[in-house]
């Protein structure tokens, strides 16, 4: 046997106990130490000269009482007359000695206050009471039979007090690595028991004590006992004392959340991200094998993946600056490789980077026909499922994506029939394999401009959340998980892309991000109403140049076959493909750009070969 080793063993899981159990008998000892100072501080020699000339005098009181009592007996025996001279005299004297040794009783009673025992001296005067007489009893009782009942009770009362009041005075030691900043150690000192318990009735904490805090992946990790009326409610609502009683920042995020058992709660303070050390950027390779999840990001605390649903409807929200596009398009990458995405973009510059990619629809016309076409698609695969005698879409999902929901919502909203069909889309879509993504920087369903209709919002189960500006569209952000309170998210770029999912736990998630050069790299995939049941395999993983799915040509494809086909103008290069004019023209730009097509010096378009 290594007794090395046993004996460090042994002694690391003794101190691993007496650390737990020092917490729980900190209260008692530092009461026991404030009375004691307190007594102590009291038996100074004024007032042990005030108790001496209290105690003389109150002797002399009780003397001449005793006196008084002993002639008022004599009168009484010399004569039977109630109202004798000398029965009076003696009366009288008698009260007024009663009265004075009252008087001196009180002030003798006051001087001990003033002048206290030490407490050590009352705690064996307290202990004597049980002491003496169990020692007696057993002796008594031990004549004829041992019995040492007594004397261990007694015995076992007094090892208990001092046990309690030795393990309550033990600071608990707090391991911590060189690794620590100093912020951390300040941090981590305060939360130590014996430091608590002794500040805390001064921040209005009294009741709760701390247990010694631990140092995790994503910050520092403490639990809290919670004595008499104290809730984990209350401790939340006291976020500001817990703070001013750390001494810590106003940036530094200060979480209290319940703990595994009642009464508890845990103070989690994000001084570090355990995110930090992992790149943000995502591939392919981050997919998961699971077929019905995707990856939002890592978690900040404890540095696990955040998986959210695939076939669910999605909002995410977040005010400008937060990240929210670059958030999103890990998101919308995923569902580009797994099945089929249309992109709604109301500002325009992610149909910049996602239009050789996927479709997209900008101009007015070109969201209107978007619209109309996916609650086509979604209607047709209603009686193709019902033809076929299934519940559940099989093939592959379609994903509308919403960009901006309030420029959407502000050029539909008037157009009733295609509003329903946006609503249709939410509540209707999903069990038929077209599910909606909803983004905004307004996560409002009510006043002029809303970033979200209040028939769609409630449609939209998984929701996640940058930072949003205020209270209100905190609450349409994360529903009734708006008490993570995304609108307190640092606003800086090192938490850009950070925010909360709802349902996950008011823990902050880092996001994975995407840069245009990883959007372009992916395989283009342009779908079109009309396709067959989708029963095709995913889109491999591999890079096409300007190619589109057999039989389906994309909008180049269509302005360049104009141009080839005699159409001369943007004006007959709409007329002849049918194309919006704001189509048109960003399509003759990047065909002119790529030398497919060039303009003659009076503005005709011409293909390439023929140019002037």
């Amino acid at each position: 046997m290594d007794w090395k080793q046993a004996w460090t063993t042994t002694t690391n899981t003794t101190t691993t106990a007496l650390d737990s159990l020092s917490p729980v008998f900190v209260p008692f000892a530092v009461r026991w130490d404030l009375e004691a100072d307190r007594r102590t501080k009291l038996r100074t020699p004024e007032h042990l000269k005030a108790l001496m000339a209290a105690q003389k005098e109150h002797n002399a009181a009780r003397s001449t009482l005793s006196t008084a009592r002993a002639q008022k007996t004599t009168a009484r025996a010399g004569s039977s007359n109630p109202f004798a001279a000398s029965r009076r005299a003696a009366r009288v004297a008698t009260k007024a000695a009663s009265s004075h040794e009252r008087d001196t009783r009180a002030k003798l009673k006051e001087a001990r206050v003033n002048y206290p025992t030490t407490l050590k001296a009352r705690a064996i005067q307290a202990h004597s009471v049980h002491a003496v007489p169990s020692a007696i009893a057993t002796a008594l009782m031990s004549a004829q039979h041992l019995t040492l009942w007594p004397a261990t009770t007694s015995a076992l009362l007094i090892g208990a007090n001092a046990a309690a009041l030795g393990l309550g005075r033990r600071r608990a030691r707090v391991v911590v690595d060189e690794s620590l900043s100093l912020e951390e150690r300040q941090l981590m000192e305060r939360l130590d028991p014996a430091y608590w318990v002794e500040h805390a009735p001064d921040r209005g904490l009294s009741g709760t004590v701390t247990t010694p805090p631990t140092m995790e992946p994503g910050g520092i990790r403490c639990e809290i006992r919670l004595d008499g009326t104290w809730t984990v409610k209350t401790l939340s609502d006291k976020a500001d004392s817990v703070r001013a009683l750390l001494g810590a920042r106003t940036a530094l995020r200060v979480r209290i959340t319940s703990a595994s058992r009642g009464g508890w709660a845990v103070v989690s303070l994000a001084t570090r991200s355990a995110a930090a050390g992992v790149s943000s950027l995502w591939t392919p390779d981050r997919i998961p094998t699971d077929p019905l999840m995707m990856s939002l990001g890592l978690d900040t605390e404890t540095g696990d993946e955040a998986l959210v649903p695939f076939d669910e409807r999605l909002l995410v929200s977040g005010a400008s600056g937060t990240g929210k596009s670059w958030s999103f398009r890990p998101l919308i990458a995923t569902a580009h490789l797994r099945g089929d995405v249309v992109l709604i973009d109301g500002k325009g510059e992610e149909a910049n980077i996602w239009e050789s990619v996927c479709r997209v629809a900008v101009e007015a016309d070109e969201i209107t026909a978007t619209v109309d076409d996916g609650h086509a698609e979604m209607t047709r695969r209603k009686h193709d499922m019902k033809k076929r005698g299934i519940s559940v879409w099989d093939g592959r999902q379609l994903t509308v994506v919403i960009d901006e929901g309030q420029v959407i919502l502000a050029l539909i909203q008037r157009d009733k029939d295609r509003l329903q069909r946006l609503i249709e889309l939410s509540s209707l879509g999903r069990s038929r394999g077209v599910v909606l993504w909803w983004a905004t920087q307004y996560p409002l369903t009510d006043g002029a401009a809303p970033g979200v209709h209040k028939l769609i919002a409630p449609n939209l189960l998984t929701r996640f959340s940058l930072r949003v500006a205020g209270t209100t569209q905190a609450q349409v952000a994360l529903d009734d998980c708006a008490h993570y309170a995304p609108h307190q998210i640092p606003d800086g770029r090192e938490y850009r892309g950070h925010g909360y999912l709802k349902g996950y736990g008011p823990r902050m998630l880092r996001t994975w991000t995407l840069d245009d050069t990883g959007v372009r790299a992916l395989p283009k995939s342009i779908w079109a109403p009309g396709n067959p049941t989708g029963q095709a395999a995913p889109a491999p993983l591999r890079l096409v140049k300007n190619t589109a799915p057999s039989g389906i040509a994309s909008n180049r494809d269509k302005v360049l076959g104009a141009v080839q086909a005699g159409s001369r103008t943007a004006k007959e290069v709409a007329d002849a493909t049918g194309l919006n004019k704001g189509t048109v023209s960003r399509e003759i730009k990047a065909l002119t750009a790529s030398g497919a097509l060039q303009r003659t010096a009076d503005g005709r378009i011409l293909p390439g070969q023929q140019a002037a």
